[in-house]
């Protein structure tokens, strides 16, 4: 069974990119709506068993974990509008490769509040950085529309990461339930904002571009995530780091057969790159740290 959810958990996030990219080449969607939907629709049904089992849950929220769940959520917000974006102009294996940077700017941004990384972490981030220069540097040859989508996948990782510290220091004192609820409707809200100043429609969609944001919001945002977290009971956090990063080839795999995508040699040498070194800072950063350290850069966003 432990085997069947971790398989799940890798098929939904990374059906993420082939599944946006697929949306948005076939419909009308656009892609701050993607990001819109999947969070409104993860923040409802996130909120149903909070509401359920502690109805007083979200009276009790702190100022200091509301601060930090807004922070999350910014940072959340900016990084679909990125990722997403992105889609549109590389890629789906770049994109994903790029984006999954998330433990690799989690350590950069530990090093900037002073944490003292072992050697294997700093290794490990000169290895897949290096993946990034491979890919963007055969991207910048093919088309800079390629190159743009690239330095937005890169710059969707670094929020991605921001993101996932600033959740960190939430979920100290707050629930699942009350956090995601809390952060996605948040998410939800910015990117409606976001939305309605760049003039990009919510709803109007056809069937095809409705039943694509269903896809992407069951298999990405519920099934990915979900399977990841319950893993995360019975699996140690490493181990479960190093599945999620099966994301990266999953969804260069998935991009081949549903969207024909074919990449240049060098751009799969840049994503073997990018997949061992942050293989390498995920095994480093886990050695001799508490366990409520460990969870800070387990689960991706896509």
């Amino acid at each position: 069974m432990t085997l069947l959810i971790a398989a799940l958990g890798v098929l939904g996030v990374a059906s993420s990119g082939p599944l946006i990219a697929g949306t948005l080449g076939a419909t009308s969607v656009t892609a701050l709506a993607i990001a819109f939907w999947r969070n409104a629709i993860g923040a409802v049904v996130m909120a149903g068993p909070v509401i359920i089992r502690e109805p007083k849950a979200f009276g009790r929220i702190s100022r200091r974990e509301f601060g930090w769940s807004a922070l999350a959520a910014v940072a959340l917000a900016f990084h679909f509008a990125c990722f997403i974006t992105a889609l549109q102009l590389t890629s789906v294996a770049a994109a994903t490769a790029l984006v999954c940077l998330q433990s690799g700017w989690i350590a950069v941004f530990q090093m900037f509040r002073g944490t003292r990384h072992r050697c294997p972490v700093l290794l490990g981030l000169g290895i897949a950085f290096g993946g990034v220069v491979a890919i963007t540097g055969f991207d910048m040859g093919s088309s800079p529309e390629a190159l743009l989508g690239d330095l937005l996948a890169l710059a969707g990782g670094a929020l991605a990461g921001l993101y996932t510290l600033a959740g960190g220091k939430a979920r100290q004192s707050m629930g699942t339930g009350t956090y995601t609820t809390l952060c996605y409707g948040m998410c939800a809200a910015i990117v409606a904002v976001l939305a309605l100043s760049t003039a990009q429609p919510l709803s109007g969609f056809d069937a095809g571009g409705w039943l694509g944001i269903l896809a992407i919001t069951v298999c990405a945002q519920l099934v990915g995530h979900t399977a990841f977290n319950h893993l995360l009971a019975t699996m140690s956090p490493l181990l479960v780091s190093m599945i999620i990063l099966l994301e990266i080839p999953g969804a260069a795999i998935l991009a081949a057969i549903f969207l024909s995508e074919t990449l240049p040699a060098g751009t799969y040498a840049g994503l073997a790159l990018i997949l061992a070194g942050l293989a390498v800072v995920v095994g480093g950063q886990r050695r001799g740290r508490p366990e409520a350290d460990r969870r800070e850069a387990e689960l991706g966003t896509d």
